[in-house]
């Protein structure tokens, strides 16, 4: 990037303090866009900006496999003219001269503009932001991270002599700043470190198929890094896969686990989106609020700031500050997801889930998932070994872009899990999960285990009776 500004000392979490890897002054940068607007006859503007330095590393068999450093960054810019239509234009030039011709630029492109839709300044981008626990860390020399994983890899082969290699890991820190600005005087800055790894083993047995199967951890620093969790897991569950068997086709009691079930209503988050309900993308309509959508002791709420999000941001694309949001409290359908512009159309306040464009997208941030306080929660006591008939483990979903008719609202998806019968538990050869997601969450029976953070949510073991398990012919 051109010509950064020099940072100052703010607060944190809103501003970086002389400690953070900051590189942005949002008050001067705020101060020449206004300037230059003014000169070139521009009344009102925002800007968002997001830039990030990336360290990775990746290993194969004890060699260094990739070794990769970036710096990224990406700034729009939108000018609204006298029509109220608006222009909008990227750049990476942060002198004088680029946000000059970026100005330009979007004023340019605004009389080309949508008069169909027409984005404002969210009316909560100056309202205070909630405070975030996010340390911030020092990135740690790239060597360093290359010897971490190489050990990692070491040990993981050596937990199972048929671990024969770990064919996909990696070892990442970032360091990034979010910066949204306008000409209302709206000043939004965030900065952030974060750390993560993923090892993904394959152990393969004489006469027998390969089986797959991986961890992966999250930490603001690599310091803060569960590794040998991280190892654990990953054997644990490449094990687990080894005892193989087929399954019959029928339909099965099912029980997804937190990660399976967090991507499965992540791929139907269109449900909550007032953007995808606007467009006519969704399952849910305009007057689906308050609508019966799931069993009655069924929670899902939308909680970026949750402790257990590593990344949470504090203010979305428009500046509008992030909040938790109930979107499903007592099986009931009660919010949508929302930008300004829909919820202008809903007549509501923005909820924080929006991006930056000429058509803003709005996308969900990060579920909690599990039984609405006060309710009875379904079915108690359940577990899948002393369950009295056979039931399905889904352990993690495959294709799911592929897989997926989120406006049909049906799927048909790849799985590794296991058959649990009698308390034995076996691995399932290959098989799919298929059926339709508001017939799944009419089906909950109920839920098991403590809530698991995992990298999208918050979520128990979740029960589902009556799912379509079709097994490899």
């Amino acid at each position: 990037m051109a010509s950064l500004p020099t940072p100052d000392e703010h607060t944190p979490n809103q501003h970086p303090t002389k400690q953070t890897p900051a590189t942005l002054n949002p008050e001067a940068l705020g101060d020449r866009l206004q300037q230059l607007a003014r000169s070139s006859g521009i009344q009102r503007w925002d800007l968002g900006a997001s830039c990030s330095t990336d360290t990775s590393v990746q290993v194969d068999r004890g060699e260094a496999k990739q070794m990769k450093g970036a710096q990224r960054s990406a700034i729009t810019v939108r000018v609204w003219n006298g029509d109220g239509l608006v222009g909008i234009t990227s750049t990476s030039d942060l002198s004088d001269g680029g946000l000059a011709r970026a100005l330009a630029g979007a004023r340019d492109a605004s009389a080309f503009g949508n008069a169909e839709e027409t984005p404002a300044f969210s009316p909560l981008a100056t309202a205070p932001l909630a405070s975030l626990e996010q340390p911030l860390h020092e990135p740690q020399p790239i060597l360093t991270l290359l010897d971490t994983l190489k050990q990692a890899e070491r040990d993981l082969l050596a937990r199972h002599a048929a671990i024969g290699t770990v064919p996909y890991n990696g070892l990442a820190q970032r360091s990034s700043e979010r910066l949204y600005l306008n000409s209302d005087g709206a000043c939004r800055h965030q900065v952030l470190t974060t750390a993560s790894l993923y090892l993904y083993a394959r152990a393969e047995e004489t006469g027998r198929k390969p089986r797959s199967a991986g961890a992966v951890r999250l930490g603001y620093g690599t310091a803060d890094l569960d590794i040998a969790g991280c190892i654990e897991e990953a054997a644990e569950r490449t094990i687990a896969h080894l005892d193989y068997a087929p399954i019959e086709t029928g339909h099965y009691t099912c029980v997804f686990s937190p990660e399976a079930f967090l991507d499965l209503i992540g791929a139907f988050s269109s449900l909550f989106n007032a953007r995808a309900v606007l467009d006519g993308v969704s399952l849910s309509q305009r007057d689906s609020l308050g609508s019966s959508l799931a069993v009655p002791f069924l929670s899902i709420r939308d909680n970026g700031l949750h402790p257990g999000n590593v990344g949470a941001s504090a203010f979305d694309g428009e500046g509008t500050p992030t909040a938790p949001l109930d979107l499903v409290a007592g099986g009931v359908l009660r919010n949508f997801l929302h930008s300004e512009a829909t919820a202008r159309a809903f007549g509501v306040a923005p909820t924080g889930h929006a991006g930056l464009g000429a058509k803003v997208s709005v996308g969900a941030d990060w579920f909690e998932i599990g039984a609405t306080p006060g309710s009875d929660g379904g079915q108690q006591g359940l577990n899948r070994f002393s369950h009295a008939g056979p039931v399905v483990v889904i352990d993690s979903l495959s294709a799911l872009h592929a897989g997926v008719k989120a406006s049909q609202g049906s799927f048909s998806l790849p799985f590794d899990g296991w058959l649990v019968h009698n308390g034995v538990s076996r691995s399932i050869e290959a098989a799919t999960v298929a059926g339709d997601i508001r017939a799944v969450l009419q089906a909950i029976v109920g839920f098991e285990g403590d809530a698991k953070i995992t990298p999208d949510g918050l979520c128990p073991y979740v029960w589902v009776e009556g799912l379509s398990i079709t097994g490899e012919a």
